[in-house]
């Protein structure tokens, strides 16, 4: 990340995930309706925010259906985070073995990268970090 100020944001973000490591995800389902799990975020490479999921749940196939999702979690001191964007699939081997690496809980239900139901999967959209201080909210492209 070359690119002045694009390292900072991500850090800003990652670390803050990584502090509140229970995040909510909202989706639509099937049916039409909201649909909100918990959901982790596992990694950032390369300014992409890496989260992970199955082939076999409910969930991916919503995100087949309708991309569209919105993350959102918050700390103890009520500073919030949301994130609403698009949802990507990778299909890159590295990125599942960092994820399985990353996560216990990933690979205690997957064993392996090479496993046929691990999806990676990442967001770009815009974020946002806020709280009740007064000051503007920080807006994050991602």
């Amino acid at each position: 990340m070359k690119e002045h100020g694009v390292e900072r944001i991500m850090s800003d973000v990652t670390k803050f995930l990584e502090k509140n490591p229970i995040q909510y995800l909202a989706t639509v389902g099937l049916d039409g309706k909201p649909k909100v799990r918990p959901f982790m975020f596992i990694l950032e490479r390369e300014g992409k925010l890496y989260f992970s999921t199955s082939n076999q749940k409910p969930l991916y196939k919503e995100i087949k259906n309708l991309p569209f999702v919105e993350i959102v979690t918050a700390s103890p001191e009520f500073v919030w985070f949301r994130f609403n964007g698009k949802v990507e699939f990778s299909d890159d081997i590295e990125i599942k073995k960092a994820i399985i690496e990353k996560s216990e809980i990933v690979k205690a239900q997957y064993q392996t990268a090479e496993n046929p139901n691990l999806e990676a999967l990442y967001i770009t959209g815009k974020a946002t970090i806020a709280d009740f201080s007064g000051e503007p909210p920080k807006e994050y492209n991602i």
